[in-house]
């Protein structure tokens, strides 16, 4: 184990490590204020640190993370020109694949399989000057909300530990609000990465469908499977977002040109004078905690006093539009799990065999017959925003559940038809050109966090990332993160 360091001194203040933003580590070991080795020293001692309380990761890269941080020290000493993510570490999902590294998806079917490629956002990042220090946890074949598995156990709420994380990126989720890294790459195919964003308080990006290249799946014909990245700041995102964006010929629908973010980089405006906001609590039929549905109102109250013209909207989506998403993934649950049921089933998780099954079960009329149902939420959708320019909603209908209950107690709906849910983020996978952005709205009186969901228009994703930039400067949440570190100093070994 790496031995705890004292704080690093940030300017005339001192500021640990794990309260340090990306750019802040860029930008301190471009001017000589860091070491990116000593950098390094404390990121994984905090790694390891959180490990031993919330286990978020599946591996972590001691030797490979401390080797790629001498490199950004030689190319100091050399006088190359900064790359911009030089030095910054960042985790990446045990989902997704590293070339020459174990990547298991969470499953015993893959325990030991070695990825033999290198995805596109995964070589965009290291070209970038990332560094990639951990993978982070998964459910097995990210099926979940709730992030556990076979092979790598629960992985745990910084808030509350007896809370899941959410999933099926919760392990980024856990790295970055507890500042193990700033920045976490994270698969969404129904709310991955907005799910443990939410439970976690940290940002979370689905971007609109095909802005960063998907190619690590049997499938470039896909049309609800997203990367995205976790963040603690909005600086940090868009940094990761210019970083890995653009088409690339491994994915068939990644986008040639996106919609630049250049409005809301770094320095720029976060004017929201004018800007129409559709606004629904319930999504027309999702039951809401109290909680969750007072912080999201708060968050439209600094939005309207920032200048957003706030108007409440009926959104005409229905249980039965849920209801298609999730055959939707549980066909490609089964496409993907199937040649491994004869040798794995008895190891496999039994909540994720029962999304299996009930994909074999559809027939392709049935599978065919969703995209009807999808056409029909689209519908829905764009007359509800028609005069306005984004829709708000909660992003969870509920904080972070026990991380002992299971998805399927999550899916009762009542005579009125109204969903008594965990999430309220699939619907967005069902018209994925349209992106979602998780931001931290509060905490509940518990002291679990809440989010608001932030749906942009077809291929706009500047606009939900500019009122994010808003609410982080109207209604910061850094202080909350920075009370993980009460959780953590609290818990046993």
């Amino acid at each position: 184990m790496w031995p705890l360091l004292p704080p690093l001194i940030v300017s005339n203040m001192q500021k640990s490590y794990h309260h340090l933003s990306g750019i802040e580590i860029r930008d301190g070991i471009a001017s000589g204020r860091f070491d990116p080795c000593q950098i390094m020293e404390h990121c994984l001692a905090r790694c390891d640190e959180v490990q031993q309380k919330l286990n978020p990761f599946t591996d972590i890269y001691h030797s490979d993370a401390m080797a790629a941080a001498q490199i950004v020290a030689e190319r100091q000493a050399d006088g190359l020109p900064m790359r911009p993510m030089e030095g910054i570490p960042v985790a990446i999902k045990e989902f997704t694949p590293i070339k020459g590294k174990r990547t298991t998806r969470g499953s015993a079917a893959l325990e030991h399989h070695i990825a033999d490629r290198q995805p596109v956002i995964v070589q965009r990042l290291l070209d970038a000057g990332a560094i990639i220090v951990a993978r982070t946890t998964t459910p097995e074949f990210a099926h979940s909300s709730f992030t556990r598995s076979p092979l790598f156990g629960h992985t745990l709420n910084p808030f509350d530990p007896s809370r899941t994380s959410g999933g099926s990126s919760g392990g980024s989720g856990v790295a970055v609000a507890t500042g193990c890294v700033p920045l976490a790459e994270g698969t969404d195919m129904g709310g991955s990465v907005r799910i443990p964003a939410a439970f976690c308080g940290v940002l979370g990006l689905k971007p609109s469908h095909g802005r960063i290249p998907m190619d690590i799946l049997s499938s470039v014909f896909d049309t609800i499977s997203h990367f995205g990245p976790l963040a603690r700041t909005v600086d940090d995102m868009t940094l990761f977002m210019s970083c890995v964006e653009g088409a690339d010929d491994a994915d068939i629908m990644s986008q040639i040109a996106p919609i630049p973010l250049d409005n809301i980089s770094h320095d720029m405006n976060s004017n929201i004078s004018g800007l129409r906001i559709a606004a629904s609590v319930d999504l027309g039929c999702f039951h809401v905690d109290a909680d969750v549905a007072a912080n999201f109102a708060k968050s439209l109250d600094t939005l309207a006093k920032a200048g957003a013209i706030i108007t409440p909207v009926e959104i005409a989506f229905t249980a039965e539009m849920v209801d298609a998403w999730y055959d939707y993934w549980c066909v490609y649950l089964a496409a993907a799990a199937e040649d491994l049921l004869p040798e794995y089933r008895e190891a496999m998780d039994p909540d994720f065999l029962e999304l299996v099954d009930r994909g074999l079960s559809l027939s392709a009329v049935a599978y065919r017959r969703l995209d009807e149902v999808r056409t029909t939420q689209w519908h829905a959708f764009i007359a509800a925003i028609a005069d306005h320019d984004m829709l708000a909603c909660p992003t969870m209908a509920l904080p972070a559940p026990p991380y002992q209950d299971k998805e399927l107690d999550y899916t009762s709906t009542d005579a009125d038809g109204k969903l008594h849910a965990l999430d309220m983020t699939c619907l967005f996978n069902s018209i994925g050109q349209c992106p979602a952005l998780s931001v931290p709205s509060g905490l509940t009186a518990s002291g679990l966090p809440t989010a608001i969901q932030l749906i942009g228009r077809r291929f706009d994703d500047a606009t939900p990332m500019r009122v994010a930039r808003s609410l982080e400067q109207n209604q910061p949440w850094i202080d909350h993160l920075n009370a993980c570190d009460h959780v953590l100093l609290n818990m046993e070994e």
